[in-house]
């Protein structure tokens, strides 16, 4: 099989771009962090995200996040082609800071919540779901 010059310069394009996509995914992500955070720090501790391990299906992955006293809830999945997933907000007359949803996920990725507490500081934590069927993007 012989390609010619301009098939070689476009496999050669398509393999420099597949590099770079996840970089650029990860900034991504990051920078809506920082919009949501303020450039705070995070601290690793006071956030629960629940998620499972494998998910037979990336159209319906059962999730629940949870912070005592947070005033809202971030959830990102990094590996969508849309990171936000969901901001929930807590009121002062909010029995409980936690949430549940069905997110769809476009493979195996991480998905990170990240919370504002009461006293204006910020916590972070990640859970990695493995996804055996496409949801999203394909």
């Amino acid at each position: 099989m012989e390609f010619t010059r301009r098939e070689t310069l476009a496999i050669g394009a398509g393999a420099a771009l597949m590099t770079v996509l996840p970089f650029r995914a990860n900034a991504a992500v990051d920078d809506l962090i920082a919009e949501f955070t303020g450039g705070a720090d995070l601290a690793d501790a006071g956030v629960e995200l629940t998620a499972p391990e494998i998910a037979e299906n990336g159209n319906t992955v059962p999730i629940s996040v949870a912070a005592e006293g947070a005033s809202a809830i971030m959830v990102l999945a990094a590996g969508n082609p849309t990171p936000p997933v969901a901001t929930f907000n807590f009121g002062p007359l909010a029995a409980s800071q936690s949430a549940s949803t069905r997110i769809r996920l476009a493979g195996t990725q991480d998905v990170i919540a990240v919370a504002k507490l009461a006293d204006g500081s910020f916590a972070r934590t990640s859970k990695t779901v493995k996804v055996t069927i496409g949801g999203c993007g394909g």
